[in-house]
């Protein structure tokens, strides 16, 4: 599934071995988890996975920017960074082959990892406006 979702060879750094599964009442996959590390969660609606800053990270050092990424500028980074929603009007940057709906990396002009969420938007629409929701931030860097 992670192939699928986010391109392959995902799935292999994503979920190496020695992961470890916390399962649902139903006994279905709902958390993975490297050395007690959160790396992403099995939504239960379709399947697909939301990402754990463990495993935003290990996305981001994998793929080149500006793959899989949103890019904020400075002024949005202290607010994305704990974990609030990143808005179209300060999106500077962002890969044209994501689609509405894509798990995302933020980052900062500069490449750090800020954040990971949903993307809301198409990429272009989020160029063409200036206002509204682009990501919905689910995990920041800084979150308590």
């Amino acid at each position: 599934m992670a192939d699928f979702q986010f391109g392959k060879g995902c799935g292999e750094v994503l979920f190496p071995e020695g992961v470890t599964f916390k399962l649902s009442k139903t006994k279905r996959v709902r958390q993975v988890f490297s050395k007690n590390n959160h790396i992403a969660t099995v939504r239960a609606s379709d399947g697909m996975f939301t990402l754990g800053m463990e495993g935003a990270g290990l996305l981001h050092a994998l793929f080149p920017a500006p793959e899989k990424r949103v890019v904020v500028c400075e002024d949005a980074v202290p607010f994305v960074s704990q974990g609030k929603t990143a808005f179209a009007k300060h999106v500077i940057g962002i890969d044209p082959e994501m689609r509405a709906g894509d798990e995302v990396i933020v980052v900062s002009e500069s490449d750090e990892l800020l954040a990971t969420g949903q993307l809301l938007l198409a990429p272009e629409e989020i160029i063409i406006l200036d206002r509204g929701m682009a990501v919905d931030v689910r995990r920041g860097r800084d979150q308590a």
